[in-house]
Parts: structure tokens; sequence; C-alpha cells
């Protein structure tokens, strides 16, 4: 099923919105996970409609190697359609054929598979420009997501949607599910101020929605812009719904990017990257990056003992050693390379009671509490004259950035608990659940 969300006339807006509760209310008396339909990506519905609304337009696809269908690539696919012109091909973070490292700025550059030109929006350019959207029609988003808010794929879709709203131009989602699934939300709210292209939107850490749900959200509720008039196509999955998380499609995990090499970083991921803002190692340099962490001076047994102590739902936590390495394709240079660290790693005994952002709150406080008066100094800030933080600029900037808020680090520093500093989200974040509910697509 496609759906189309532009400027209608008033009567049958009306008539929409009353099928829709209709198939709404259809749908909800399904079983929940769908166990009996066959899950279907809104690629594979695309291809299935022999490309739909895509025949005869000239297009740009924005993608990476995650968008495949049956095990080729949706650009391969829609390259060799007989009905569809593809223009251009646009890369976020990690290229069109996923081979590039974290943060590694991607050029202009000839995709050899196809022969089209790759424009990067991942460098110097992050939106595209008129000149690269020069002869398109319709610019389609494919890329799999991992429902986090600082996940840079979602700012690359959006500022895509505005580059198509200036241009006059049809935006087309192809949808994918959030392995996180489309129940849980998380996280703080990202403050007005500190808006980045780690935290383009106003939405939590972990937000619920899949991709085409966000991206109607964003025009629905003008987070950006410029998009009011924008002609949004979602090309909807069949056989998904909010109940299942990646595990219950019973599909192989194809890395989204290098250090996220399976399912269960993907759940720890939203909570452990706040330690890419902080003199700790998120364990990249090592096969089990933000699943492990720790710090030359940290006493990783006393850390897991005080975390266990916590009972935090569907975890535990044991003490880790590892010595970051530079990893081809997923880590140069990581922090501490070459140093032997202490910490924890996360154990997860029950993936659907785990809320991974109260639970990195809960790590970073610990790390903190047990670290030696000289580390707290440095805890959130450049332990050296001008270190960097992976996503660029000093640490505390990094985790304010990554958090969304400067209130994740001053509240630490002050001595509050992490139930404290878990309360702080807690309305904005009841608000925010009212608000996405007006962008379901599924059950």
């Amino acid at each position: 099923m496609e759906i189309r969300i532009s400027d209608a006339d008033p009567f049958k807006m009306k008539f929409a919105i009353i099928i829709s509760l209709a198939w709404l209310f259809t749908a909800c008396q399904a079983d929940p996970k769908n166990e009996t339909g066959t899950f279907k990506t809104g690629a594979e519905v695309l291809v299935e409609q022999n490309f739909g609304f895509l025949s005869g337009k000239n297009i740009g696809i924005i993608t990476n190697h995650t968008a495949t269908v049956g095990g080729r690539h949706i650009a391969d696919i829609l390259h060799e359609a007989d009905d569809v012109n593809v223009v251009a091909l646009f890369g976020p973070e990690h290229g069109i054929r996923g081979d590039a490292p974290a943060g590694a700025r991607i050029t202009f550059e000839t995709d050899e598979a196809t022969g089209l030109p790759v424009y990067s929006l991942y460098g110097d350019i992050h939106k595209p420009t008129p000149e690269m959207l020069d002869g398109i029609d319709v610019l389609v988003f494919d890329i799999q997501d991992v429902g986090a808010r600082f996940y840079t794929y979602l700012t690359t879709m959006v500022m895509g949607m505005e580059a198509a709203a200036d241009a006059g131009l049809s935006f087309m989602v192809l949808d994918r599910p959030n392995p996180l699934g489309g129940e849980l939300t998380d996280g703080f709210i990202r403050e007005k101020e500190f808006e980045s292209f780690v935290g383009y939107l106003p939405i939590p850490v972990v937000y619920g929605l899949t991709v085409g749900e966000l991206a109607a959200m964003v025009k629905g509720e003008g987070m950006v812009d410029g998009i009011s008039g924008l002609d949004l196509h979602i090309v909807e999955m069949q056989n998904w719904s909010r109940a299942m998380t990646w595990p219950d499609l019973n599909l192989s995990w194809n890395p989204p990017s290098p250090n996220i090499p399976d399912f269960e970083t993907s759940l720890i991921y939203p909570g452990a990257c706040f330690f890419e803002g902080v003199s700790a190692s998120e364990g990249r340099g090592t096969h089990e990056p933000f699943i492990q962490l720790g710090a030359p001076w940290a006493d990783g047994e006393a850390i897991a003992a005080d975390l266990n102590a916590r009972n935090l739902p569907g975890l535990q936590f044991e003490k880790a050693e590892f010595i970051p390495e530079s990893i081809p394709g997923m880590a140069m240079n990581p922090t501490y390379m070459g140093t032997e660290v202490q910490g924890i790693r996360y154990v997860i005994t029950e993936r659907d009671l785990v809320r991974p952002v109260e639970a990195g709150v809960h790590v970073l406080h610990a790390f903190y509490h047990h670290a030696p008066q000289n580390e707290k100094t440095t805890f959130f800030n450049p332990p050296q004259e001008g270190r960097q933080s992976r996503i660029g600029g000093p640490r505390k900037s990094a985790i304010v950035r990554l958090a969304g808020t400067d209130q994740l680090y001053k509240m630490i520093e002050s001595g509050a608990t992490a139930e404290e500093i878990i309360q702080y989200w807690g309305e904005d974040l009841q608000k925010y659940d009212l608000q996405r509910r007006n962008y379901f697509i599924y059950p």
C-alpha cells in the first residue's frame, strides 16, 4: 500500500480518515505480531507493484548497502528497470555500498555497479543541492534505520525532504522496520538550542516509529521549515506491527553500519552511545562495540556489581577487559588504542524488557561515580589539550549533542541519581507519545 501525503480537498481528507480508521480497526483485530503473514519491506512491495508511482519518472536515490530486495541492491534493481530512469545516487555516512568507516568523509564518485554518479551527503555537503537534483522528478529514500535519534541516516532523510520541497520534487520513502519495534520510546527530547547533525529533530533518543512514519510526522508537525507542501509518498511494509522487533522477523542482520554488527548491539546502542561523548572507550576497536565499555582507570568488577544491584530490566552486567585496536572497516585509531582498559559488558537476559537509554544513563552514572576524583574532572571534557570526540568538537559538546540537552552531564556532576535524571524527560516523553500516535501507519 502506498500512502500519499499532500494537500487535498477537505471532504476527501475526511473520507480518507474514515477509511483509514476502518482499516486500522480491522488490522488491530489481527495477531499483534502478524505471525501468519509474510513480511515485506516497502522496497519489496514497490518491486511487486512494478515500481508504481516511479514508472516513467526520473529519480534520484538516497540509499546504502542495507537497501536490498532478494539480496540485490535497490539501486541496481531500479537502474535495470525499463520504465524507471535513475539519474543519480546519494550516499549517507558509510557510503552507497556501506564500506566507509564511521565518521569518514565521503566524496563524489561513480558507482562501479551502475555507472551512476554518487553524490556524497556526508562530507562538505549534507543536503542535496539544486545542481545535484537537476533532471530529477522523484527523490527516493531507502535505508535501514536502527531506531536511534542520533543515527545520521535520519538527518540525511530529512535534509533530502527539505531539498525535494525546495526543488518542487516528490519524495518517496520505501519503509523498513524499526529494529527496536514501534512501541518503545526512551530518552531525552532534543532541546531546540542543541540542534545538530546528530540531533536534527526534536524527538527522543528512541522514537518508536518507522522511517516512513517519522517522515510523515516531520511534515505533519512542521518539524523543519519549508516542507508543508512536500509531495510525500510512503510505500509501506506488509505484515509488520508495532510489537515486532527485529528477531520477530526471522531475517538475517545486515549491519546498517560497521559498529552495529548485530541486533543486540542495536538494542544497547541508544544508551551506550553516550560513551562517545566522555573520556572512556565505547568499545570501538573491538568486535563488541557498545556492548563493552571501559577506561584504563575503571574497576570493572565494582562497576558491574553496582549496576547489577540496580536490577535494570532485561539486563545484567559482567566485568570486561579489552584492548582497542584499529580494525579495518570498523574503527581506525579508536579511543585508548593499544591500551588495556577495564569496564563492563552488557548481558541481555530479556530483550523485550530493555530500556536502552535508561540503562545507558545508569551505566554512565556508575562509571562517573566510580572514577577517581582526578578522572571526574575530565570525564565530560577532553583529557588532554585538543582531544576531539569521534563526532567532532570537544567532548562536553559531544555529550550535549548526543543527549540533546546539557542536563545529562550537569545532573551527573551535581550528584543527581540516575532515577532523577530519567524523571527529567518523563513529562516530555509522554507528550511525544501522544504526538507520534497521529502518524501510525501500522497497528
